[in-house]
């Protein structure tokens, strides 16, 4: 997760895409943006739309960047724009190794006695 974030921080865009996609990022809804750019179907978990959305941003930049006739500017601050947004939720997003462990009915049993032998 870091290392996506580490990679969206490095990158070096034009000011006005930049500022483009901040406006948009406001309004971000992932059910609504996500689909058109990654495809209809189940939302892949966070930190795969991340890395999708980065690597169809670089394709973007390489057109831009090479004044290709096939290149939208639109497009390009559309994939900005989801990619800011799954960026600011991967941020909210808890870290998977802190999931609550899941108590056993074997210490369920223990806390009860322990609670009956506390309260005797």
């Amino acid at each position: 997760m870091t290392d996506l974030i580490t990679r969206l921080s490095a990158l070096h865009r034009p000011r006005i895409l930049i500022r483009a996609a901040r406006i948009g990022a406001r309004a971000y809804s992932r059910n609504r943006h996500l689909p058109r750019l990654l495809g209809y179907g189940n939302l892949p978990k966070i930190p795969i739309a991340v890395s999708r959305l980065f690597e169809q941003e670089q394709l973007l930049d390489q057109r831009r960047r090479h004044n290709d006739p096939g290149y939208s500017l639109t497009g390009h601050i559309n994939v900005l724009i989801a990619l800011m947004g799954e960026a600011q939720l991967l941020q909210q997003e808890p870290p998977s190794y802190k999931r609550p462990e899941k108590t056993t009915a074997l210490a369920t049993l223990k806390q009860n006695e322990l609670h009956h032998v506390q309260s005797c």
